[in-house]
């Protein structure tokens, strides 16, 4: 077997996860928040069921939908639901999680009660 197959094999074995933690905490105007892996917040939908997203179409446009990768593993109260259209989602405690098109920069948390049904993600 060649030396840099066996060498590159051996390296990825002491890696780990090939996946990133999804969510990061970020410091806000109203304390510590989730944040997705570009640091900007996450929310959750009140009309949302536990581990059923309710966010579609013109919704989804001004939400999107925090998209997990294919394969990604759930991990400490992160879970993954399947959306109406096979994409998948990240979920905190069941409830989907969406990024906000309002928001503009790390740290922002301009969708916090739009419409009285939307919450910034907590830790």
């Amino acid at each position: 077997m060649n030396r840099t197959i066996i060498a590159a094999a051996i390296a990825l074995a002491g890696c780990g996860s090939a996946f990133a933690s999804p969510v990061q905490t970020v410091d806000t105007d109203m304390g510590k928040v989730l944040a997705g892996a570009t640091g900007m917040t996450l929310y959750t939908y009140d009309k949302d069921g536990k581990g059923v997203s309710n966010c579609y179409d013109e919704c989804a446009t001004y939400w999107p939908p925090y998209k997990a990768a294919a394969g990604a593993p759930a991990e400490d109260g992160l879970t993954i639901i399947a959306r109406k259209d096979g994409t998948k989602q990240w979920a905190k405690d069941g409830k989907p999680l969406y990024y906000w098109t309002g928001d503009q920069m790390k740290g922002d948390t301009t969708g916090q009660g739009v419409q009285g049904v939307w919450k910034a993600a907590r830790p």
